[in-house]
């Protein structure tokens, strides 16, 4: 009777290792087979990833009462860079993107009112974005000064 409760014991305990050493096989060839496809932005998309940073960082520093400086230069490529869809770039958009741009130099020129044209500027990517992107707005409109 002994002996066959060790065989029953032995002979389990190898059929699990097994198991487990197959579907870790099993698992690295899945991962293996999977190709990375690198997601490349858009000059449009990198561009306005860079507008957000500079902004939240302007937003800090108006809040703080730090010196601004003065207008980013690369803003201005709103106007040239490249889109995903060609097709997104038409009246609408170069409208926008000149509304946006007047709101921004606004705050650089008129220090004493930096907030109310940062707002301003904010207003003008949601006004844009509310017919165009819309993924960006929850994160757009964080960037308010209130």
């Amino acid at each position: 009777m002994k002996k066959i409760i060790v065989f029953v014991l032995v002979f389990g305990l190898f059929s699990c290792q097994k198991k487990e050493e197959k579907v870790a096989e099993k698992k690295c060839t899945s991962v293996k087979e999977k190709k990375l496809e690198m997601y490349e932005m858009s000059e449009m998309a990198t561009l306005m990833e860079q507008m957000y940073v500079d902004n939240k960082r302007l937003k800090e520093r108006i809040q703080k009462g730090d010196t601004i400086g003065t207008f980013p230069k690369h803003f201005l490529k709103i106007f040239t860079a490249k889109f995903t869809d060609e097709t997104e770039n038409d009246l609408f958009f170069k409208q926008k993107a000149k509304e946006f741009i007047a709101a921004q130099q606004l705050i650089y020129s008129d220090q004493k009112n930096a907030a109310e044209h940062f707002n301003a500027g904010v207003d003008a990517c949601l006004k844009c974005h509310v017919s165009k992107c819309g993924g960006p707005i929850p994160r757009i409109k964080k960037l308010y000064i209130n």
